[in-house]
């Protein structure tokens, strides 16, 4: 029997500002909200730099608080 896999939002958005623990404030395209994100394990593996004007991808969030950065587009 498989269980069955969350489906993962995903949403797009412009990096504001950068904090020194890797969270990012990323302005959303979808609304007009901002957002407190986090950058994914595997960049941080692979020390992808973020900056300020990126675009980026992000995972929402199931309940709403925060997103995990995971593609520089």
């Amino acid at each position: 029997m498989q269980t069955p896999q969350k489906i993962k939002k995903t949403a797009t958005g412009i990096v504001l500002e950068a904090f020194p623990n890797a969270l990012f404030k990323v302005k959303m395209d979808s609304d007009s909200g901002e957002l407190l994100c986090y950058l994914a394990g595997k960049m941080r593996l692979h020390r992808i730099k973020i900056l300020i004007g990126d675009r980026v991808e992000v995972i929402l969030d199931e309940y709403g608080g925060k997103g995990r950065i995971v593609r520089r587009i």
